[in-house]
C-alpha cells in the first residue's frame, strides 16, 4: 500500500516544477506537461519513488543506522529540524560545514571541543576563568553550538543522506558521492539527478510539499526504529527464558554428579570381586580327592594274590596224578 495518495500530493502543490527554460533534460522523464510555461511533475512517479526511498529510511533505522538530514533552505530549516528531533537523528539546518564527510575526523575534534566546554561548566573549572576568557569560550560554545549542535551524537559517518535542494547542497551531495554514501533527495525539474541514488521528483520550494514528504520520510524512519525495539525486547525475553530452562538442567546434573560420586566407591570395593581368586585357590583342593589316593590301595587285592597260590598247590597233585598213572601202567 503507497504511503501517499495523488490527492494529498496535488493539494500540496508537489507537482508544480520550475519554469522550462530553466529545465535539466536529465528530469525529462518524471515530466508529465507543460503548461503556462512551468512543468507539472509526474505525481504517479512520485508516489513509486517515496515508497522506495521511504523502504530505504526504513531499513536503515531497523539497522540501527543513521541518516543525516541535511536542509539549509529558509522555508526547510525547522520543519527538518523538527522531524529529525522526533526520530533522534543528526540534521544540519545552518551552513554545511566543508569536509564534514570527507574530513570527518577534524568535524569530531570539534565536537569534542564543544562537549570539553560542557564539563568545564559542570565541574566550576569554567568559574575559576577570568571575565574576558569566559565570555571568549561562552562565545565559542555558541558558535560551535549553532554549527555543530545537531551533529554531536553522530559518532561516525551517516549511513546515508536525505537532501533537500541538491542545487543548494551541492557540497553535501559531492561529498557523499565520494565517499559512496547513498543520498535520497528531493530534486526539482531545474537538478540534475545523476549523483542520487533515491530520486524524489517534487516541488523543493513549497513549504507544504517539502513538510509532505518529510512527514512520510519520518514515520517510516520511526517504524523501523520501533521494530528494532521489538526485536531486542524479544531477545531478551527469549534469553531470559534460555537461562530458565538451562537452571533446572544444571541442578539435576549436579545431583547426577552426586549420585555418581556416591556409586563410585562402592563399586571400587565390591566384595565379590576379592573374594573370586580365593575361590580360585581352594580349587586344587578340591582336585586332591581321597578316593584318587585308594585307587592305587584297590589295585592290590588279595584275590589276584591267592590265585598263583591255589594254581602251585593243585601243579603238584596234578604231578601226582600223573605220577601214579605210569604206575598203574606198570602194574598191569
Amino acid at each position: 500500500m503507497p504511503r501517499t495518495n495523488f490527492q494529498d500530493l496535488l493539494d500540496a502543490g508537489v507537482h508544480f516544477g520550475h519554469l522550462k527554460r530553466k529545465w535539466n533534460p536529465k528530469m525529462a522523464p518524471y515530466i508529465f506537461m507543460e503548461k503556462n510555461g512551468i512543468h507539472i511533475i509526474d505525481l504517479h512517479k512520485t508516489i513509486v519513488k517515496i515508497d522506495e526511498a521511504a523502504n530505504v529510511a526504513k531499513q536503515l533505522a531497523k539497522a540501527g543506522r543513521k541518516i543525516l538530514f541535511v536542509a539549509t533552505k529558509k522555508q526547510a530549516k525547522d520543519i527538518v529540524a523538527e522531524a529529525a528531533k522526533s526520530v533522534n537523528m543528526p540534521y544540519v539546518t545552518e551552513r554545511w560545514p566543508g569536509g564534514m564527510l570527507t574530513n570527518f575526523p577534524t568535524i569530531r575534534k570539534a565536537v569534542k571541543k564543544m562537549n570539553t566546554i560542557d564539563k568545564m561548566m559542570t565541574d566550576g573549572t569554567f568559574e575559576t576563568l577570568a571575565k574576558r576568557e569566559r565570555l571568549q569560550v561562552t562565545r565559542q560554545r555558541a558558535k560551535l553550538e549553532k554549527n555543530l549542535g545537531s551533529i554531536a551524537d553522530l559518532n561516525r559517518l551517516p549511513a546515508a543522506l536525505f537532501v533537500v535542494d541538491i542545487q543548494k547542497e551541492v557540497n553535501a551531495v559531492r561529498e557523499a558521492f565520494r565517499l559512496n554514501i547513498p543520498v535520497i533527495a528531493l530534486v526539482d525539474t531545474c537538478c540534475d539527478p545523476t549523483p542520487i541514488d533515491y530520486v524524489i521528483p517534487a516541488n523543493d520550494d513549497a513549504a507544504k510539499s517539502i513538510a509532505l514528504i518529510i512527514e512520510v520520510i519520518r514515520q517510516a524512519v520511526g517504524e523501523g526504529l520501533e521494530e528494532r525495539k521489538m526485536e531486542k525486547d524479544k531477545e531478551v525475553v527469549m534469553e531470559s527464558s534460555e537461562d530458565d530452562n538451562d537452571a533446572p538442567a544444571k541442578r539435576s546434573r549436579t545431583r547426577r554428579q552426586r549420585i555418581d560420586e556416591d556409586k563410585a566407591p562402592v563399586k571400587e570395593a565390591a566384595p565379590a570381586k576379592e573374594e573370586a581368586p580365593a575361590k580360585k585357590e581352594e580349587a586344587p583342593v578340591k582336585e586332591e580327592k581321597p578316593a584318587k589316593e585308594e585307587a592305587p590301595v584297590k589295585e592290590e587285592k588279595p584275590a589276584k594274590e591267592e590265585a598263583p597260590a591255589k594254581k602251585e598247590e593243585e601243579a603238584p597233585v596234578k604231578e601226582d596224578a600223573s605220577e601214579d598213572v605210569p604206575e598203574d601202567k606198570k602194574s598191569e
